[in-house]
């Protein structure tokens, strides 16, 4: 048993070496009611206002108070030597709590880790919850990004999948943020919903372009097991789209907001230019980040480990962790593992893989693998190649290896059978056998 986060010499292979994270996901996990597509770990805490202060054990809404404290605590007790460069509060819904709440929360975070100027902080937030006032608060206590859950544009769409704003809604939310001082905004919306068309969607597309907001995600629905679409629907089957219409409704969203002036740099997220997600960013290449409260998941020193799922649960988790000295036996991911992580994060990404990078890392051998194996979808139109420098001229079929290359998924086309590639990278390499990585072998050594 070893402390939180305390560095492990036996295993380094990782992209970002032993470093200690940059990056804090902080779990709110209250919402008003659960959405029909939503597996998320959350605590309903109904239609009623939001007052968040109240303290009776009786209250549902007393019990976001309640829950900050061993939030905080599970912060203030965990190592770390770099200051932060993005925080992301996600949810459930973080627009249930007062500005003064969110202060403390970042307040926390900045006490504990330190922030470097210019951090990156982003706050997940329901169009229903939004008030001029509170989100001035927001703004005053440190977020500086926002991400609003739109999900579509269609009252009826809106009602079928649970969730609780209008369309009004929507619009006075953006007035809010934008008198609010906020100039980082995304907009969230969801394909393939049910009874959703290429007309609703195109509608949809439109109307998120004319709020001008700097940042798109665009999530393809799927149904969770577990939950009331689950119960309600099958995958491609009315009413929720076919395939192929699916397909076609990814295709529609590339080609109307790269038009308008968004780059695709990730399977489901478009950017107006220097307004990627930072956050994300660390996700996708798979680099080490903290996670905080219920439900959240960490990856610090090549060890994944994810809190409970519900609230008492987290709540008898960290007063566990407090009585062992804040002590967690937590596995080490093997060489392998990391290796396939970084494979199928980093193939989301329009930059994609670069080898040089890879081979340094996890050694030339797998690479080499890797490489060989990726050219099978070269004339499929799945991936494309390019040399690390973008002006040199490449064709790696007559490379005697791959070091100097740089692969991606197509877009669109390889990113719609992202899944079909990454499940074949993932089934070929899982039957390799497990070494350490070379950093382990020289460290053993």
């Amino acid at each position: 048993m070893q402390k939180i986060g305390d560095r492990l010499e036996a295993d380094r292979c990782s992209p970002a070496g032993g470093a200690a994270p940059t990056a804090a996901y902080v779990h709110i996990p209250f919402c008003r009611r659960r959405c029909y597509y939503c597996d998320f770990p959350v605590s309903i805490v109904g239609d009623r206002p939001p007052l968040a202060r109240q303290t009776s054990s009786n209250s549902s809404f007393g019990a976001i108070a309640q829950y900050l404290d061993p939030l905080c605590q599970e912060i203030v007790h965990t190592p770390g030597d770099r200051p932060l460069h993005s925080v992301f509060l996600g949810g459930g819904t973080p627009s249930l709590l007062e500005p003064d709440q969110v202060q403390q929360i970042l307040t926390t975070l900045e006490q504990r880790f330190g922030m470097v100027d210019g951090a990156e902080i982003s706050m997940e937030i329901d169009p229903d919850t939004v008030d001029a006032d509170k989100v001035k608060g927001y703004h005053a206590a440190g977020i500086n990004r926002v991400s609003l859950g739109v999900q579509a544009f269609q009252l009826d769409l809106l009602q079928a999948c649970g969730r609780t704003h209008t369309p009004a809604d929507i619009d006075r939310a953006m007035d809010s943020l934008r008198q609010a001082g906020f100039t980082n905004i995304s907009l969230d919306l969801i394909s393939g919903l049910p009874h959703q068309t290429p007309e609703t969607w195109e509608e949809s597309l439109q109307r998120a372009i004319a709020l001008a907001p700097t940042h798109l995600s665009i999530y393809d629905l799927i149904v969770e097991p577990q939950t009331a679409f689950s119960r309600w629907y099958q995958p491609g089957e009315l009413p929720l789209p076919s395939d192929q219409v699916a397909a076609d409704l990814y295709r529609l969203a590339q080609q109307r907001l790269t038009a308008a002036g968004f780059e695709h740099y990730e399977i489901s997220n478009y950017a107006r230019p220097g307004y990627a997600c930072q956050h994300n960013g660390v996700y996708w290449r798979n680099q080490p980040y903290y996670g905080f409260g219920m439900g959240a998941a960490s990856y610090m020193q090549q060890q994944r480990y994810t809190r409970p799922r519900t609230r008492a649960a987290y709540f008898e988790w960290v007063n566990k962790l407090q009585h062992q000295g804040w002590q967690l036996d937590v596995p080490v991911d093997p060489a392998q593992d990391t290796f396939l992580e970084t494979v199928m994060l980093g193939l989301r990404l329009a930059d994609g893989l670069e080898f040089n990078a890879m081979a340094d890392i996890f050694g030339l051998a797998w690479v080499q693998h890797l490489w060989q194996f990726l050219n099978t979808y070269t004339d499929r139109g799945w991936i494309e190649w390019a040399p690390v420098l973008e002006s040199e001229h490449h064709n790696p079929q007559h490379d005697e290896h791959p070091r100097s290359s740089r692969v991606r998924l197509t877009d669109p086309e390889g990113f719609l059978f992202s899944n079909v590639v990454l499940s074949d990278v993932f089934q070929a390499f899982s039957d390799e056998p497990r070494e350490p990585c070379r950093e382990t072998v020289k460290s053993a050594v």
